[in-house]
């Protein structure tokens, strides 16, 4: 069966309390793994809770034992990318190898602005994210120093030490559906490429698209994991699905065609199916509302019982 983790936006309230009940419950009930985005804010007001992302993952490496989990994903423009991988092999190391490095090129112009970061146009921006890729994939894979002469970064005589305990350190994951830049990027530096809120033709679309670039880098389309992030609207029973389903403007089938799964558990299991067939090996279901645990629960029951 395909995995499913679950993804928060951490920018929507997201502190202490309820995190440690998140990653205490999906711990517990058998999904694969817990994620979460990389925002100080949202793109508009209200501002909530938003707890840092590097210091949340550093506590659920050393509070939990099984899950996977990672960054959905991490924008160069918060961090220079040499702390960037100082960070995160520290963190792959404490967790025992679980960490997933989601990177991107970062999209939200309220928190730059607000925060004072510069975002910069969409080219010069993917430029400054794929040196900062180079800037990380050296580092986590060279066990001697490093140079580097960007535009953006320079380094000169730079060694991560210590060094990862996993040969190349964290698995970068790298999100987007962009043709022309980020696939190609996918392609070249990535150990899975994700997708978000995409129905499964796209999905399957794209999918090829890669496997075509990974060959015309000389990597075996295998060595890229496949995987999507969508939001979910479920019920334990019809009458709650409705209420949802009505909450979120009342055409079940229209949220289906834009890529969210909509369902009770058996019509969930049946759309994870699809999504599985059209290659997605692991499916990250957006859970919203940060306080329902029960509605968790109920999930879990119905994907594994």
């Amino acid at each position: 069966m395909i995995e499913v983790a679950i993804m928060v936006e951490g920018q929507n309230g997201l502190n202490w309390p309820r995190w440690q009940r998140l990653a205490r419950a999906v711990e517990s009930l058998g999904f694969a793994g817990l994620y979460r985005s990389d925002h100080y804010t949202n793109h508009e007001p209200p501002d909530l809770d938003s707890l840092e992302l590097w210091v949340s993952l550093t506590w659920l490496a050393s509070h939990t034992k099984r899950i996977e989990f990672g960054s959905m994903v991490s924008p160069m423009t918060f961090r220079h990318p040499t702390m960037t991988a100082r960070m995160a092999s520290a963190v792959d190391d404490l967790s025992g190898g679980r960490l997933t490095l989601g990177l991107g090129a970062g999209w939200q112009a309220r928190e730059h602005a607000n925060y004072g970061w510069d975002l910069l146009p969409v080219p010069q921006r993917f430029d400054r994210f794929e040196e900062g890729l180079e800037v990380i994939t050296r580092l986590l894979n060279s066990d001697g120093p490093v140079d580097f002469a960007g535009h953006y970064f320079q380094l000169k005589e730079a060694i991560l030490l210590p060094r990862p305990a996993r040969t190349g350190g964290p698995k970068i994951l790298i999100g987007g559906t962009g043709p022309k830049r980020t696939l190609p990027l996918v392609a070249r530096y990535a150990a899975e490429w994700n997708g978000n809120v995409i129905p499964p033709a796209e999905f399957a679309r794209l999918n090829a698209e890669l496997d075509r670039l990974l060959q015309e880098n000389g990597r075996e389309p295998k060595a890229v994991k496949r995987s999507l992030t969508t939001n979910i609207v479920y019920g334990k029973v019809a009458q709650v699905l409705r209420q949802k389903v009505q909450m979120m403007g009342g055409d079940a089938s229209r949220l289906k065609e834009r890529g969210l799964l909509v369902g009770t558990g058996s019509e969930i299991i049946e759309q994870l199916g699809g999504l599985q067939e059209a290659g997605v090996q692991r499916v990250m279901l957006q859970w919203l509302d940060l306080d329902d645990l029960a509605g968790l629960e109920d999930l879990a029951k119905d994907i594994y019982n």
